[in-house]
């Protein structure tokens, strides 16, 4: 990560779906930016009190919201997950042994490729009924600008914590 990468940047006077897609996907790539060239020891590094927080962790957990608030919420995929968390609320953050970062930044990666096109797919006034609550997918798509980018400053802190690396 010696050097910021190209990122989307979201358009001053776009549309609606052009400027939050944008802003999602800049969150994105950040992610993979800052958790991206670190060596798997580096990515596992506990920088903080909470054991859980680490850039791999991050990204994991990520990688599983992307998953259910698109692929569950607004597909209606099966939440095949919904067991895990029940008996452990932070199993995304536990890396299984044997999985690399690189592992992790594809899986994020596909699966951000995945929720762009159930976004597209869609209007953003189609509402969706998740466990009784209902959502509109703009709903869904600001939720996950807002997670993106709060975990975003997350991984922005570790990053320096691990190796001095700044940047915006």
């Amino acid at each position: 990560m010696t050097e910021r990468p190209e990122r989307p940047e979201a358009p001053l006077t776009g549309g609606e779906r052009e400027i939050l897609t944008s802003m999602l996907d800049h969150h994105r790539a950040t992610v993979a930016w800052k958790a991206g060239g670190l060596t798997e020891a580096q990515a596992r590094e506990k920088h903080v009190p909470s054991e859980l927080t680490t850039i791999a962790g991050l990204v994991a957990h990520l990688t599983l919201n992307e998953w259910f608030w698109f692929a569950v919420v607004v597909d209606g995929e099966e939440n095949t997950w919904e067991a895990k968390l029940e008996q452990d609320p932070d199993a995304e953050f536990r890396i299984p042994p044997g999985t690399t970062l690189e592992n992790l930044l594809a899986d994020y990666a596909k699966q951000c490729e995945r929720s762009r096109e159930i976004v597209a797919a869609r209007d953003f006034d189609e509402q969706v009924t998740h466990k009784d609550e209902t959502f509109n997918v703009r709903w869904v798509l600001t939720h996950m600008i807002e997670e993106t980018a709060r975990h975003v400053g997350h991984l922005d802190l570790l990053r320096e914590l691990t190796d001095g690396v700044t940047g915006e």
